[in-house]
């Protein structure tokens, strides 16, 4: 029986167009991924991030997936997903790769970001913003220093013989006839996973589990008692409705000269931190799934995550310590 609920508008508005817009933008970025491998452009792409590969022994197909992320994070998750098939890169380097995109997601939101917080918490913002890019900065820094000490040889950690040969240049028309064969086989693998999973997080939003989760976590936070109280209002928002919510708050309690500057940008951090598992799994694991396998998927996300959470808290304290 249907959950009369979930009208037609509903169903448009909160599964259906974002669905369908989450699997155009999928199945755009796989292409665009596919066709700069078919192309053997990897390299080429790659240069950008030649000094840091270098230092950090990670193989070109990181630093390609490190530029196309600053782009397209579906099309540099498609690179990471069809080198590690295809045992051009070592599960350790996926895990690596992985968090070393944070920078380029970082500059890939940035606008977003930086427009919707700028009007609501005017000065603060570039706080805040200057200093969850120096979460980002350190959590790149880190992997490249993992990758010194954890990768055995540059590029992963393969013995020679295992690597694989170098790709003869094919013409534009042969690359596109390739990537569309590699597309087509993806897509389906991406369609199985990605909709009933969409389906599932859709019908858990709808009734409310998302929303349980976060106002637990909201209500049973006791270490937060070092925050100003009068921004747990924030966290609260930041937690329970969106990122907006949390602006909006701060915005007015800044405007009624209730706070500083600090106590916002303080308030905003643990609220991004806060809610960092909950909305990771809500919007990232459903096309995860599609292009890692599942078990996979949910690893990456694991340590992506966590090591984004270990990266704003030590700039946070170091912001908290410093600012006081």
């Amino acid at each position: 029986m249907i959950d009369p609920g979930i009208t037609l508008a509903v169903l448009w508005h909160g599964l259906l167009w974002p669905l369908a817009r989450l699997l155009l933008f999928v199945s755009l970025g796989v292409m665009v991924g596919n066709f700069i491998e078919a192309l053997n452009w990897t390299h080429r792409v790659a240069k950008v991030a030649a000094p840091l590969t270098r230092l950090g022994r990670l193989s070109p197909v990181t630093g390609a997936s490190f530029s196309m992320a600053f782009f397209s994070g579906v099309a540099a998750n498609t690179m990471l997903a069809e080198a590690y098939d295809q045992e051009e890169i070592v599960k350790l380097e996926l895990v690596l790769a992985n968090l070393f995109n944070s920078l380029p997601r970082f500059f890939l939101h940035l606008p977003t970001v930086f427009f919707l917080t700028v009007p609501l918490i005017k000065g603060a913002a570039l706080i805040y913003v200057g200093l969850t890019l120096a979460a980002a900065v350190l959590q790149t820094s880190l992997v490249v220093v993992a990758g010194r000490l954890l990768l055995a040889s540059p590029g992963a950690a393969m013995d020679e013989g295992s690597r694989p040969a170098e790709k003869s240049a094919i013409s534009w028309r042969e690359a596109l006839d390739k990537s569309w064969l590699r597309f087509r086989k993806r897509i389906k693998k991406i369609i199985r996973f990605t909709v009933p999973v969409y389906i599932l997080f859709f019908l858990l939003n709808h009734y409310g589990f998302f929303g349980q989760a976060q106002q637990f976590l909201a209500e049973h936070a006791p270490f937060l008692a070092w925050l100003n109280p009068q921004t747990l209002g924030i966290v609260a928002l930041h937690l329970t409705a969106e990122f907006a919510a949390g602006l909006v708050a701060a915005g007015a309690l800044l405007d009624a000269s209730s706070i500083g500057y600090r106590d916002v940008v303080l308030a905003l951090l643990v609220g991004n931190v806060l809610a960092a598992p909950v909305r990771a799994m809500r919007h990232q694991f459903p096309y995860y799934a599609g292009i890692f396998s599942p078990r996979l998927a949910v690893e990456l996300i694991l340590y992506s995550q966590s090591f984004r959470v270990l990266c704003i808290a030590l700039v946070g304290t170091g912001y908290y310590f410093f600012s006081g």
